[in-house]
């Protein structure tokens, strides 16, 4: 069965894109812990992370770091925190989540953005890359 996330890379379901190369897609969450927290997918659907073959697992991660680069200069915090958990979407993901405090990485607090707010963080994050 085909993941929401695939839904997303095909565009059947709309996305606020951050990044896109050939193998991964960078979008940002739209239930954020945090104004900015983003999402980093490989294309391919694979359900864990840690299944991912070995290259395209570093790749990820270095996809995952280029954005998040760009993602500290576009948005205030004391830094980025990256989660693996993907318990919700069974398509490996990596989360980045400007923090403010620790709250902001519990998954707890989640913050609401109206639309516009959600395309102007990330064309800004674009912007860096």
């Amino acid at each position: 069965m085909t993941t929401l996330f695939t839904k997303i890379i095909s565009g059947e379901i709309p996305s606020y894109k951050v990044a896109e190369t050939e193998d991964f897609y960078a979008f940002l969450d739209i239930n954020p812990n945090s104004k900015g927290h983003t999402l980093c997918i490989p294309k391919k659907e694979v359900n864990k992370i840690f299944d991912l073959d070995e290259d395209t697992y570093t790749r990820l991660m270095q996809f995952s770091r280029t954005v998040a680069i760009a993602l500290e200069k576009a948005v205030p915090c004391e830094r980025i925190g990256m989660s693996v958990i993907g318990l919700e979407v069974p398509h490996a993901h990596v989360h980045l989540i400007p923090l403010h405090t620790m709250d902001d990485a519990r998954f707890s607090n989640k913050q609401k953005l109206e639309p516009e707010e959600f395309e102007a963080i990330a064309n800004k994050i674009a912007s860096f890359l």
